[in-house]
């Protein structure tokens, strides 16, 4: 017989909005719920509850004292949602939150009615392990203009890359900037634990309905990832946002928002 794990104290920092049946929300590293699933939250929370919590060092969330684990982090996303009254839900995993949805569903079982996991990984791929040194490196020298632009030039689709052909080189101050301003102080933190990651003996455990979304422009997580994701998960389906970056932008939104609101649509009923 499967049991969930115990839950702790969950020390976060967490968005509650809406009313309906619960989307536990699970952002990127060096991201926020805003910075994930902005585009959005108005839109699902007129019939979800969204519970979107802060890993450690983003949001309003205390920073790391310790490396972050994912177990741990797991369990606080969960403690969160029962935190805020739904003691289940389905998981939408962005990135990084792919890789702790997956292991919220094998740990928790029982509460997890569904997974929407978007740019995921089951581990770091070459792409991203290079990415996440990169970024730790960079991090820990406090060089974090150069964090700035190579987070921002990762995140972008060949076809925005292409769009940058004609600027000067002091136009993308300002986008450089932006990016910076963005980033949370636990962005270390995550890309630590993002070069830790390995959920690939999770998947099979996974007996959640399962949507993977694969944004096949994306230059930090390598599309083959997310159809490793898939094919791992028992049932799992997958659809592809052609040229989308890792970062989706509110055209790409728009599309993954139908596609995941059909796949809610059809899932069991639940009380709110």
């Amino acid at each position: 017989m499967t049991t969930d794990h115990a839950l702790p104290t969950p020390h976060l920092d967490v968005l509650v909005q809406g009313r309906g049946p619960a989307l536990l929300l699970a952002h990127g590293a060096g991201g926020g719920i805003e910075g994930n699933f902005g585009l959005v939250l108005d839109d699902l929370a007129q019939d979800h509850t969204l519970v979107g919590p802060h890993y450690p060092g983003a949001g309003g969330s205390p920073a790391a004292v310790a490396p972050l684990d994912l177990d741990d982090l797991a369990d606080r996303l969960v403690a969160a949602a029962v935190a805020a009254g739904q003691d289940s839900f389905a998981v939408l995993g962005e990135s990084l939150g792919s890789a702790v949805a997956v292991r919220i569903a094998t740990r928790h079982p029982t509460r997890v009615r569904a997974l929407v996991l978007t740019a995921g990984f089951p581990t770091a791929d070459p792409v991203l392990a290079l990415a996440a040194q990169l970024i730790k490196s960079l991090a820990a020298a406090g060089q974090w203009d150069d964090l700035a632009r190579l987070v921002l030039l990762s995140c972008m689709s060949p076809a925005d890359v292409a769009d940058l052909a004609d600027l000067e080189p002091a136009d993308l101050d300002a986008p450089v900037a932006q990016t910076l301003a963005a980033m949370p102080p636990g962005t270390l933190d995550h890309f630590d634990l993002v070069s830790r990651v390995d959920i690939r003996t999770d998947l099979a455990k996974v007996s959640a309905p399962t949507l993977v979304v694969v944004p096949t422009g994306d230059r930090l997580v390598l599309p083959e990832s997310s159809y490793r994701l898939a094919a791992g998960i028992p049932g799992a389906q997958l659809i592809e946002l052609p040229g989308a970056a890792h970062v989706l932008n509110a055209a790409d939104r728009a599309t993954w928002l139908r596609h995941v609101r059909e796949f809610l649509a059809v899932l069991p009923a639940t009380s709110a």
